[in-house]
């Protein structure tokens, strides 16, 4: 298996078996902490390969510096199953989340595991700058 596009997004659709980006991005800018950013997408695109059909599971978690979940994990499990004549499959997951709560400025991380094992991460830092400042 592996990971073609791992990214953090504003929104992401699946188009006919097209992955569909708007907004990739590394950086939340608050204004106060306590934040809470409103909406955004996790979307991957993985790619498996004949000896790699049946049964996977994929778990998304979002962590902090210190590696605790600030929200529930989203899991999914799918199977990957190929025609005879197909060489790869790919498989499209788009998790939407919304009010994701960050209790603090700092480093943060989306943590992708396939099959429980890291698969990538996806780096993210909330900055706090207040209002006057922007």
């Amino acid at each position: 298996m592996e990971i073609q596009v791992a990214a953090l997004c504003d929104s992401a659709v699946d188009y006919e078996g097209k992955l569909c980006l708007l907004g990739a991005f590394d950086t939340i800018v608050a204004a106060e902490v306590p934040a809470i950013h409103p909406q955004c997408s996790v979307a991957l695109r993985l790619v498996f390969r004949k000896e790699e059909e049946g049964t996977h599971a994929v778990r998304v978690n979002f962590v902090d510096e210190d590696g605790r979940s600030i929200v529930p994990p989203l899991e999914t499990v799918f199977d990957v199953e190929l025609p005879d004549d197909f060489f790869f499959a790919t498989r499209n997951l788009i998790l939407n989340i919304q009010q994701l709560p960050f209790e603090r400025e700092g480093l943060y991380a989306v943590d992708v595991n396939v099959d429980e094992k890291q698969a990538a991460s996806i780096p993210l830092q909330v900055v706090y700058m207040p209002a006057s400042s922007m």
